[in-house]
């Protein structure tokens, strides 16, 4: 396989955007207590797989729709057939769900509804204007997933942060798809991106509130960064304010477990590194 077919296939699967799949696994597996190690391997390559089976049906979807409206993605542009790229994407929906039965029957289950959310977002995201809220479920069933590899399983802390970031990223989905917004549209879709800050200023006191509350300001900032010509005006580039907010995933993820200091906790971050990065290496999808 040539370099240019591999290129094809990593744009395809949006590979760049796979850390924060991994920060999301980390984070609802240690809310749901850690532990459990060698399963660990099955869970980030369960949810990566499903991930890049998602991505690549999302543009079998949108093939028709993509030969007007993003001519240069690789379907339309002659670089894959959309045959092909059906079969792979089925293929690799069932080969996620698979690889999460070695995490259990329970993360096997969810990792069919997760398959599920993926299939009605790609099928509906076209013409749903609620199509967002199906995106952001596809992240909560990845938190409930982590979770239960977990020795505590799932628990209110997963279910709770799962459904903050769930939130986050319907509201990002809001922003970059109906601009331009104005008003009570523009309010509520603020309040979703500050679901995650909200809920961690409220369920950590003591000894957790001022991390909660630095690690809210590195969210917070960076949410204001991602969309600041939204809120002061100027002109708003879609593509990288969705590249920033899905970076932005990883911050979340890290404020959902507020860290204590351990050595491991420093890969939310790096991770959030790596997403910015591979952005400038990979082409955008």
């Amino acid at each position: 396989m040539n370099f240019a077919r591999l290129l094809t296939l990593a744009v395809l699967g949006r590979v760049a955007r796979l850390p924060a799949v991994w920060s999301n696994c980390l984070a609802g597996w240690w809310l749901g207590g850690g532990g459990n190690y060698w399963k660990l391997p099955f869970l980030f390559l369960g949810a990566s797989v499903l991930y890049v089976g998602g991505a690549c049906l999302n543009d079998a979807f949108d093939a028709e729709a993509d030969r007007c409206q993003h001519p240069d993605r690789s379907i339309p542009a002659g670089k894959i057939p959309a045959p092909q790229v059906w079969r792979m994407g089925f293929s690799l929906l069932a080969l996620g769900i698979f690889l999460l039965l070695f995490c259990g029957q329970f993360a096997a289950g969810a990792g069919f509804f997760l398959a599920l959310s993926i299939l009605l977002y790609n099928f509906s995201h076209q013409f749903f204007r609620a199509a967002p809220a199906l995106l952001g479920a596809c992240r909560f069933w990845v938190y409930i997933i982590a979770s239960v590899v977990g020795v505590q399983g799932l628990n209110g802390y997963p279910i709770f942060c799962g459904l903050a970031l769930a939130f986050f990223v319907a509201g990002s989905g809001f922003l970059v798809g109906r601009l331009p917004l104005r008003g009570l549209a523009l309010f509520w879709t603020l309040v979703l991106l500050a679901t995650p800050i909200l809920l961690a200023l409220l369920i950590n006191t003591g000894i957790f509130r001022p991390r909660a509350v630095v690690l809210s300001l590195v969210v917070g900032s960076w949410i204001a960064y991602s969309i600041r010509q939204v809120i002061f005006g100027g002109d708003f580039q879609k593509s990288h304010a969705c590249a920033n907010l899905v970076a932005g995933i990883c911050l979340v993820d890290w404020l959902a477990i507020v860290p204590d200091g351990s050595w491991w906790q420093w890969l939310f971050p790096a991770l959030f590194t790596l997403t910015l990065v591979l952005r400038k290496l990979l082409p955008a999808a």
